[in-house]
């Protein structure tokens, strides 16, 4: 039986870490060097990041590290990986246990999503989706609110059966760099996220939208 802790990641899908862990050992390893880089982009941000104080927060070896990542930036892909799956997962929850009247009160609830996650997990009022240190680290040819736009559109598609479309599609690309732009504003006002920027953002895309999907 084989003693290998880790399996090489498959080269024809680019990934952040040079080995996926197989052990749950390994796993809660790389865990711990996510929720490492997570604190310190908060405390000291992106620039004086580096790779030494991740292994120090996790209480790791450096060579730990490096078995997984090969630099910051791949770590703080991962984590960006991890902080979209996870903000996916919390709008897909509520979809689950709540009722909508239509797509406006879901909406509603995509964007209280994101601005509690800016409020309470760790790191992303400083990483966000991974625009403040590369347009591309979700996906080496589409950008990061491109590959937000879509997940939302899939989200969205397959619960309220809205007609799929080109017109759809940049309809929401533009929803969320609008949405985006918006909330980013109201967390520099206030550090929880200003109430009245907030309920603006609500505003602006659902009347954006709204007017698209009527133009549809």
């Amino acid at each position: 039986m084989s003693t290998q802790l880790e399996e090489d990641a498959d080269p024809a899908n680019p990934d952040p870490l040079r080995r996926r862990p197989s052990q749950r050992r390994s796993a809660r390893r790389v865990e711990r060097m996510l929720d490492a880089c997570a604190e310190l982009l908060d405390e000291i941000g992106y620039e004086a990041l580096t790779t030494t104080r991740i292994a120090e927060r996790a209480g790791v070896a450096i060579g730990s590290v490096y078995q997984f990542f090969p630099d910051k930036r791949a770590i703080t892909q991962a984590l960006t990986r991890r902080h979209v799956e996870l903000f996916v997962a919390r709008v897909g929850r509520r979809f689950i246990t709540e009722d909508y009247t239509g797509w406006w009160d879901a909406v509603d609830a995509i964007i209280e999503e994101y601005v509690e996650m800016h409020r309470a997990v760790a790191g992303f009022r400083s990483l966000h989706f991974g625009d403040i240190v590369d347009l591309n680290l979700l996906d080496s040819v589409a950008d990061n609110n491109t590959v937000i736009a879509g997940r939302l559109r899939a989200l969205l598609l397959k619960e309220f059966g809205l007609a799929d479309s080109e017109e759809l599609d940049r309809a929401m690309l533009v929803a969320v760099e609008a949405g985006d732009a918006v909330l980013k504003l109201a967390f520099r006002r206030d550090p929880h996220g200003a109430p009245d920027i907030v309920a603006e953002a609500k505003q602006l895309v659902r009347g954006y939208l709204s007017r698209q999907l009527r133009a549809g």
